[in-house]
């Protein structure tokens, strides 16, 4: 029978990645019950795709959430080169992305994949390279996304070492640097749009200079700023978290900067969540990202924090329950406002979502 590679209308976009498969039967040993199940959740950062070997689409998603018992009201996804068009110019076919997660967002508004309002934030993808002729770019992502398009995330996370990779196309070094980057980032800030950018802890000088050099441009730091366990830092964890701590509180000085905490299921940040015979449990994440997670708290404050899944990445280390388990295990002491801010308030505030 003819199927999957044969057939164009069946084929899948294969994707080499250095983050390790969902394993369910693996993950389902540490099931856990919610805490405060009624805490209101914004998921600030997750993924959708239909990759060869990998379908993640709503249905999984709704899924994950359904199952794990958490009150997630929303999410804001951000981009994964998902669905580009297969034609039309270049610098266009990203708005393919938006395009098809406003769907998205229309689908799970019918009520059939459960409460949650996935994709009320959209965060697509442009080449900020192009500097100021960009414009028409972000004009027409603005048109085919509606009231869902918040921002740009273009790849930039880039290290020597080969051992220090997190995604299926590593990026450059130095685009945030680069003069046409910060012309084209002012776009972003002139239309009242955000800046996701996810990079390395060694890359966190070129943020502070990005943020220092375009004050009115809303910046979100993805997975906390990228702390390293990998390559030059595996093994040296007092040391690599010493020079994330500089460079964070560098960072944290500039306003227009908020950091998504989170992405610590990622094998490159070295806890080794994957590796273990039982899948970890929420005690044991937080017990581990604590350190991490509060200092950023410390630094930025409540009102400049919100938590991530980054699913499904993640999920190659723990469960979507654990996960949420595992924050709350950490703001547990906080007050129930300070508590609101890192659940759901602050990703309302950055990416303008309604209630």
């Amino acid at each position: 029978m003819a199927y999957e590679t044969d057939l164009p209308w069946r084929r899948r976009p294969k994707v080499v990645t250095p983050n390790g498969l969902p394993r369910e039967s693996w993950l389902a040993q540490a099931n856990e019950a919610p805490l405060l199940p009624e805490l209101e959740i914004v998921d600030a950062h997750h993924h959708l795709w239909d990759r060869q070997g990998f379908r993640y689409l709503l249905e999984e998603f709704a899924e994950d959430i359904g199952q794990s018992g958490h009150n997630v009201v929303s999410s804001v996804y951000v981009q994964c080169r998902t669905m580009y068009y297969a034609d039309g110019p270049m610098h266009f076919r990203p708005l393919g992305e938006v395009e098809f997660i406003r769907g998205i967002a229309a689908q799970a508004r019918s009520g059939f994949y459960g409460k949650t309002r996935v994709a009320q934030g959209i965060v697509g993808c442009a080449d900020l390279l192009q500097g100021s002729e960009v414009a028409p770019v972000l004009e027409a992502m603005e048109e085919v996304g509606g009231g869902y398009f918040k921002g740009v995330r273009l790849p930039v996370a880039s290290h020597p070492d080969p051992a220090v990779r997190s995604n299926p196309v590593p990026a450059p070094a130095g685009l945030l640097i680069e003069p046409r980057f910060i012309a084209g980032a002012r776009e972003l800030a002139r239309r009242g749009l955000s800046l996701d950018v996810w990079v390395y802890q060694t890359q966190l000088a070129d943020v502070e200079s990005l943020a220092r050099q375009l004050p009115e441009l809303q910046i979100v730091l993805n997975h906390a700023g990228g702390p390293l366990g990998v390559g030059p830092f595996e093994g040296r964890f007092p040391e690599g978290r010493e020079i994330w701590q500089t460079n964070m509180e560098r960072l944290a000085q500039h306003a227009n900067v908020a950091v998504k905490l989170g992405g610590f299921g990622m094998p490159i940040m070295g806890f080794g969540f994957e590796r273990g015979e039982q899948a970890p449990t929420s005690m044991q994440v937080a017990d581990l990202i604590a350190p991490y997670v509060l200092h950023c708290i410390a630094l930025f404050g409540t009102r400049r924090c919100m938590f991530e899944s980054n699913f499904p990445v993640d999920k190659g280390g723990l469960g979507y329950d654990v996960l949420w388990n595992a924050f709350k295990r950490i703001a547990w002491p906080l007050s129930d406002a300070q508590r609101a801010d890192l659940f759901s308030d602050t990703a309302r505030r950055i990416y303008r979502i309604p209630r």
